[in-house]
Order: structure tokens, then C-alpha cells, then sequence
């Protein structure tokens, strides 16, 4: 029995040419032409609401970085 040399990340290749035309057809037969739009729709939505939460998160750690600054700057001046 020969050992399996199989490396992990070509499990997880994009699909090929052949594949997407079999991947867009199956979406129209399950979703329909009148979902699809309603279908994308949602998806940018959850995008647009992901990336609102992470800029808010970020800016919520910078501005949480200056305050320590500037709380660290003015206990150093009162000393």
C-alpha cells in the first residue's frame, strides 16, 4: 500500500471553466431568475454590514490607543 502524498491546499483549488458554468447553472435551477437578484442583494448587504463592524471595531481600538496616551501623557506631566 503506497502512502497517500496528497498536499492539502490542491484539495481546495478554485473551480475550473467547465465547473463554474455547472456551478451558475445549478444556482439557476435551485434559486430561480427572479431570486438571484434578491440573492445577491443579501450578500452585499452582509458585506457592507461586516465591513461597517470591523471599521467601527478599528476605530474603537484607536481611539481607545490615544485615550491611553493621552491619560499616560498627563499623569507623567502631574508628577
Amino acid at each position: 500500500m503506497a502512502p497517500l502524498n496528497v498536499v492539502p491546499q490542491f484539495l481546495l483549488s478554485m473551480p475550473g471553466g467547465g465547473e463554474w458554468i455547472w456551478l451558475l447553472l445549478a444556482v439557476l435551477v435551485l434559486f430561480g431568475g427572479r431570486k438571484i437578484p434578491e440573492l445577491a442583494r443579501g450578500i452585499g448587504k452582509g458585506i457592507r454590514e461586516f465591513n461597517d463592524a470591523k471599521d467601527g471595531v478599528k476605530k474603537e481600538i484607536e481611539n481607545g490607543a490615544t485615550e491611553k496616551d493621552r491619560t499616560a501623557s498627563a499623569d507623567t506631566t502631574k508628577s
